[in-house]
């Protein structure tokens, strides 16, 4: 009878800590949904706000976009450097940061709020970038600060923490329950020891049933309902894999940091002069945005939708025009996610493929679409399941698991190293290097190994 007296109130402590660290998941998840939408609608209006100064001044970009690159650029080299780019890699940074503090300068809520006003600025100028790769950094920030509120710790939970966050922001920024599953499985959790629990699970599928409850269960682009290749049908899926491989894998050839060649010296360049720099890419996107009658500003989404109707009506030199526009915008060191830019260019592929005989264009566009996203960031499940829930189109996952595959094989022949990997290595080096400096320049041991 001792014994069990004894050992009540250590059950009564293991049952309520195990409630607040479902509570935190669970309530945090509810959080990311509701911050992911409240992101997706100033995305829309800070757009549009674009489109309109476009309709009103045709040339304005030649003004505002280089400005604006400039400041944005400048903001986040000055202030903010740990919100820079999409926002993936440092979600992928924090999951292998085995430092407390060097994980919370990558998940701050500060650095949070500043990726989400800086994305909109670069929507605002016109920035080809997307709101995707910026919500998974900012559901990771949102749901690890919540949970350290609640005082959780220990590897494992923050981890969790870190994962279920950055999963329920691409589940809630696309509508896609499914597919936040699968990035966190495929993409986040490569460098997580633990197997997928069913907290993190149950955390991600709230972030979506978030963006259902309150926005209805809609496709992202609407229904479309490809058909399944029949017939010389079949060599589209070779044919897109192909193309959005070698794509996708010459994207990460150019976009990634290297000391070599003429990417090397345009590296310096960016090092030694990036205000200046993205000065010159928001003017060469400019000229771009005038050259393809500014079809290639933002996110693409409106492009994407056209290119999905059944008679694909954009010109096919979008896809090189988009392409560029991409590779300036990122380049140029501003924040701003590459998954809505990078399935309009898969979704050109269509007026290129669709000559095929008996290709179905709206079926070569989504096959498209899963290919260059899967080229880019060596995500192929991630990647089909994307495409697949965001048109509703199952019929076609067959051929869009075997599309996708193939551009992941082939993008790695181009680019032997995963982009969102690499950048998170270049990361954590960075982190670890200037851990190590102290302010009057003396260096210090990090203690790598404390307690999360």
């Amino acid at each position: 009878m001792a014994d069990l007296k004894t050992a009540t109130p250590s059950s009564s402590t293991s049952y309520w800590r195990e409630w607040r660290q479902r509570l935190a998941f669970w309530i945090g998840a509810l959080l990311v949904g509701l911050t992911a939408l409240a992101f997706a609608w100033l995305a829309d209006a800070a757009f549009a706000s674009f489109r309109c100064l476009l309709e009103w001044a045709p040339w304005s970009p030649l003004l505002i976009t280089p400005f604006g690159f400039a400041l944005l650029a400048w903001l986040t080299q000055r202030w903010f450097e740990n919100a820079k780019g999409s926002g993936i890699p440092q979600v992928i940074a924090a999951l292998e940061m085995p430092s407390r503090r060097l994980r919370a300068r990558l998940l701050s809520l500060p650095v949070a709020a500043a990726r989400m006003s800086l994305t909109l600025g670069a929507l605002l100028v016109g920035g080809s970038v997307g709101r995707e790769g910026p919500t998974v950094h900012i559901g990771a920030a949102v749901l690890y600060a919540f949970g350290r509120r609640l005082g959780l710790h220990g590897r494992r939970t923050i981890a969790g923490l870190i994962l279920a966050g950055g999963a329920a922001g691409i589940a809630a920024a696309f509508n896609t329950p499914l597919a936040g599953v699968v990035f966190a499985i495929e993409e986040l959790s490569r460098t997580f020891e633990q197997r997928f629990s069913g907290l993190v699970l149950t955390a991600v599928l709230i972030g979506g049933v978030v963006t259902l409850g309150l926005m209805g269960h809609y496709a992202y682009f609407g229904e479309i309902g490809g058909r399944m290749p029949t017939g010389w049908g079949w060599s589209v899926v070779p044919a897109c894999a192909a193309l959005g491989g070698l794509l996708g894998g010459f994207y990460a050839k150019l976009v990634l940091p290297t000391d070599h060649g003429i990417l090397g010296r345009v590296c310096g360049l960016r090092s030694r002069y990036p205000v200046r720099f993205a000065a010159l890419c928001g003017f060469t996107l400019a000229i771009l945005g005038l050259v393809s009658g500014n079809h290639v500003f933002g996110t693409g989404y409106e492009e994407t939708r056209a290119l999905l109707g059944a008679q694909p009506v954009t010109d096919p030199s979008f896809l090189l025009w988009k392409f560029l526009a991409n590779v300036v915008s990122y380049l140029s060191g501003i924040p701003g996610g590459l998954f809505s830019p990078s399935l309009s260019i898969g979704a050109a592929f269509a007026p290129l493929l669709s000559l095929i005989p008996d290709v179905d264009p709206q079926a070569c566009a989504l096959l498209g679409m899963g290919a260059y996203l899967a080229g880019v960031t060596r995500s192929p499940l991630t990647a089909s399941v994307i495409v697949l829930e965001l048109t509703h189109s199952p019929d076609l996952a067959i051929p869009m698991l075997a599309t996708t595959l193939m551009a992941t094989a082939i993008s790695g022949w181009i680019s032997p190293v995963s982009l969102y990997h690499a950048l998170a290595r270049q990361i954590i080096d960075k982190l670890h290097a200037s851990g190590r400096e102290s302010n009057d320049g003396t260096v210090t041991q990090i203690q790598l190994n404390e307690k999360p």
